[in-house]
């Protein structure tokens, strides 16, 4: 007994150790960014890493937010008062990420549902063609998406961005698996006592699969956040830039100002962590509960 109680606390010691190199070696990313954002020109691009600003400066913010202005909104032919472009365009990603983020959550959410719990004419080779779309990537559709976006009149627009996020296959695939798992009896309990499918939705598989839910809606933010490359094609307009797109435009114009990146880089990075902060209880339950299915 005292020998297996010895592998134990190796085995816990040795696991613990691991854990930490990995969570120093993930997170000296963000720690290297937001220090550097407030280390002085000289410091960043010095020959010898400096681990510490040796006096904090907020120049590089004074120039991230001094470069270019933009009106705060703009509905029909009326614009708000006027802001640093940063800002303006940091709102752009929010608004986008945050509305890309519900309608995926909402329509992969019943998509699932339909795909786990119904019966219709097709249905396998429905979700066949929706995991072979996961393995497609999104340069061959490119084409496609344009004329599309363009057809409806969205082209350069947040919106362009938007929609073709929310038929991500992904999201369908994951709630399919989630719902799965809601057991039959619920629903048909829920039909005996006179509930319609909207309400036998909302009451019943919703809270179920909220973990699930949580997850998806971290996944679709982070994506949406970070497709530089959509943005990329789809936006132009100096006051339709996400912030990826603003900070890239910003140092087109100027030799590599590593300290006006850092910055952008620290700014862009605070609605992403204050996402994962608040759905991090269901993204945790959402991975746990997939792992044990698998």
């Amino acid at each position: 007994m005292s020998l297996k109680n010895e592998r134990k606390g190796a085995y816990y010691i040795v696991t613990l150790v691991i854990i930490i190199i990995l969570a120093v070696l993930f997170t000296f990313p963000l720690y290297w960014i937001l220090t550097g954002a407030f280390k002085t020109s000289r410091e960043i691009n010095s020959t010898s890493p400096v681990w510490w600003p040796s006096k904090f400066v907020t120049e590089n913010f004074a120039k991230l937010f001094s470069k270019r202005s933009a009106p705060l909104f703009e509905i029909g032919g009326l614009q708000g008062p006027t802001i640093p472009g940063a800002i303006r365009w940091l709102l752009n990603t929010v608004l986008m990420a945050v509305i890309a983020m519900i309608l995926t959550c909402i329509t992969a959410a019943m998509a699932g549902y339909a795909l786990a719990k119904k019966r219709f004419v097709g249905k396998a080779t429905l979700f066949a063609l929706i995991v072979c779309a996961m393995a497609l990537p999104k340069q061959v559709i490119l084409i496609p998406l344009i004329r599309e976006m363009s057809a409806l009149g969205l082209y350069d627009k947040l919106w362009a961005v938007i929609f073709p996020t929310v038929g991500w296959p992904f999201g369908v695939f994951l709630m399919k698996q989630f719902s799965e798992g809601v057991p039959n009896e619920m629903i048909e309990a829920s039909r005996i006592d006179g509930a319609g499918e909207a309400r036998t939705f909302v009451q019943i598989i919703v809270p179920m699969i909220k973990p699930g839910i949580g997850a998806l809606a971290i996944f679709t933010f982070i994506n949406s956040w970070n497709d530089y490359f959509m943005q990329l094609i789809m936006l132009s307009k100096t006051n339709n830039l996400t912030i990826s797109l603003g900070i890239a435009t910003m140092q087109a114009e100027n030799s590599t100002d590593f300290g006006l990146i850092m910055a952008g880089a620290a700014l862009a990075s605070v609605p992403i962590i204050i996402v994962f902060l608040v759905f991090q209880k269901y993204f945790t339950k959402g991975i746990t509960m997939g792992a044990v299915k698998g």
